[in-house]
């Protein structure tokens, strides 16, 4: 298991999809989850501290699980197939642990809500994770060799948000505080 934290939540402007950005605690690599636009604005509410009137769902699911006894120890990304993410959410009741299958947006945001460690499994940073070369703007391929290799049309679709962030920046005014 690696830890992760959350690095941003981004909206690709060539599709208005949102993505959460993972990063790696101990590293540059990042691992970006498309996410649906209720379960981005769950985790930003969260991120940002804004006060609701009435709790959101996540903060409703946090309650039941602490009134019924458990607690939230992790949560954990541990599997990618089909282009779908896994993930579990790791709770300790009655000093057991149990393992519930949650969608990672669902995940990470009851995660911060519950002010948890966020993990994911190195299998699947080694299938979705991704480098990001800011020197250079290229893509770093995430293998054992950390070869610098041509992205296939897979790892440009993952780095979309990261493009689009790039290609956005006015670099004519960077450093300029005038």
């Amino acid at each position: 298991m690696v830890e992760m934290t959350i690095e941003s939540i981004r909206v690709s402007l060539m599709n208005y999809q949102r993505v959460v950005i993972l990063k790696e605690k101990e590293s540059d690599r990042y691992l970006p989850i498309w996410i649906g636009p209720a379960e981005a604005d769950a985790i930003a509410v969260r991120l940002q501290d804004v006060q609701v009137a009435r709790p959101l769902t996540h903060d409703l699911l946090r309650s039941v699980i602490e009134q019924l006894g458990g607690s939230i120890d992790h949560i954990f990304v541990n599997d990618l197939s089909n282009d779908t993410f896994f993930a579990k959410i790791v709770l300790q009741v009655d000093g057991r642990s149990i393992d519930i299958d949650a969608r990672p947006s669902d995940a990470i945001a009851l995660a911060v809500r519950a002010q948890v460690p966020i993990y994911a499994d190195e299998s699947v940073l080694e299938k979705a994770g991704v480098r990001l070369d800011e020197e250079s703007g290229t893509i770093e391929g995430v293998t054992d060799t950390e070869e610098t290799k041509e992205a296939s049309p897979e790892e440009l679709e993952k780095l979309s948000p990261f493009r689009d962030l790039i290609e956005g920046l006015d670099l004519e005014d960077f450093g300029n505080k005038g």
